[in-house]
């Protein structure tokens, strides 16, 4: 194996370590965010500044989750083949990777974006790695729920990155994201409910049933679907937003209901492969709508 190669496999296990694709999804929320703080187009130096310390912050976040679970990563099927779990990259490794892209995230913002973002940035960082990953999650079955407030903040960051502000309409989206957490996470840890109890963490379908499980990813959705009408409710938002959420939302009812009523592994899976469609399309329609408003 060739030195280049072996650089080339240690920064793909580098890249593992923050999570890409989770990472890209919460971006994506935060850049949304920074479009919708501005009647028009918003400053490209901060949106640019914004993109990158925020998502270097996740990456940390995340790669001090992998160190964290490592142990309990190495015991499921889905992420046994994480960097940390494999045993590919050392305990110091990962903590000197996760302080420097952590340290030049929180410095970008605070020069190049504001204080505020910096510092409500790392708030998510600690609820994220600390709160939830080491004191939530092996505690309660009610993990998500409680702990899904640091992962619905992107919107808030974003905003706060072009406003230095973060009105009632940023929180708003972050009770969006919130209320979406627990039917997107809980439907896939449904047919994964044997790696969990492989894990040992308290997870919904493990402690409580399936059929628990299935009813509350029922509730929440038709609670997530009421929340997704508050745009609007607070003229935030028009008819091409409105138009996109009942039917998106509509879909996401649809799927819900047959997790509830006519339970398969492979429905659990559709319905969580739509609940990522279903938030990065629902927050298209914001920006589109925010643009184009009827």
């Amino acid at each position: 194996m060739t030195t280049l190669t072996v650089q080339t496999n240690r920064l793909a296990q580098y890249w593992a370590l923050t999570k890409p694709r989770v990472t890209q999804l919460a971006v994506f929320c935060a850049v949304i965010g920074m479009f919708l703080a501005v009647p028009g187009l918003p400053d490209w130096r901060i949106v640019v500044a914004a993109t990158i310390g925020i998502w270097l912050l996740a990456g940390a976040a995340f790669a001090v989750n992998c160190l964290v679970e490592r142990e309990i990563d190495s015991r499921m099927a889905r992420t046994a083949r994480r960097p940390m779990a494999r045993g590919e990259i050392t305990v110091g490794q990962t903590l000197v990777f996760s302080g420097v892209i952590g340290g030049a995230g929180m410095w970008i913002l605070f020069n190049f974006v504001n204080p505020l973002t910096m510092w409500l940035t790392f708030a998510t960082f600690v609820g994220y790695a600390v709160i939830y990953t080491m004191l939530l999650k092996p505690a309660t079955p009610q993990n998500i729920v409680i702990g899904g407030l640091s992962g619905a903040m992107p919107p808030a960051l974003g905003w706060a990155a072009v406003a230095n502000d973060v009105p009632m309409q940023a929180w708003i989206l972050v009770l969006i994201i919130f209320v979406w957490t627990p039917p997107h996470f809980w439907a896939l840890a449904l047919y994964r409910r044997d790696d969990y109890a492989k894990s040992g963490l308290p997870m919904l379908p493990v402690t409580h049933g399936l059929k628990f499980t299935q009813f509350h990813i029922w509730l929440y959705t038709i609670a997530l679907v009421a929340t997704t009408m508050l745009p609007y409710a607070v003229q935030m938002s028009g008819l091409i937003y409105l138009a996109s959420a009942v039917v998106l939302g509509a879909i996401f009812l649809w799927y819900a209901w047959q997790i509830y009523r006519h339970y398969t592994d492979l429905i659990a899976r559709k319905t969580f492969a739509y609940s990522i469609i279903y938030l990065s399309l629902l927050f298209v329609a914001l920006l589109v709508d925010h643009y184009f408003k009827i």
